[in-house]
């Protein structure tokens, strides 16, 4: 259960990247729904760094998942991860407006929370 929770968690931060990129960006570009200005920069590029960073993270865990298991259930990869959430969190409160992010990156930390709360029952269990 435990193995199935990571793959869930880290994948669904990756899906939730890549989505976060392909509407916020790439659609608006091809709709052309904003004005070339700075703001409009300002605004694609938080949007790809906020996207892109999820997406490398999601990714690199997955990663390790494969090769390395039992590397996520250590404390400092967990707590490397919830520290990346609370950020992505903080970060969709200051400046991303719409709430649809936000909501991505609370399912994201409650699909950790499972992971972290199957893992330290598995662990007992071994």
């Amino acid at each position: 259960m435990h193995k199935i929770l990571i793959y869930a968690t880290y994948g669904w931060l990756t899906f939730g990247g890549t989505m976060h990129i392909l509407v916020d960006v790439v659609l608006q570009y091809l709709r052309k729904t904003r004005l070339p200005s700075a703001e409009t920069t300002l605004y694609w590029g938080l949007n790809i760094a906020y996207g892109l960073g999820q997406i490398v993270f999601g990714l690199l865990a997955l990663l390790v998942a494969r090769y390395s298991f039992e590397v996520l259930k250590q404390w400092p990869a967990i707590t490397i991860s919830f520290l990346a959430a609370g950020a992505w969190l903080v970060f969709g409160f200051f400046f991303i407006e719409y709430r649809e992010p936000k909501i991505m990156i609370l399912i994201f930390i409650i699909l950790l929370m499972a992971a972290t709360i199957s893992a330290n029952f598995a662990y007992k269990l071994d």
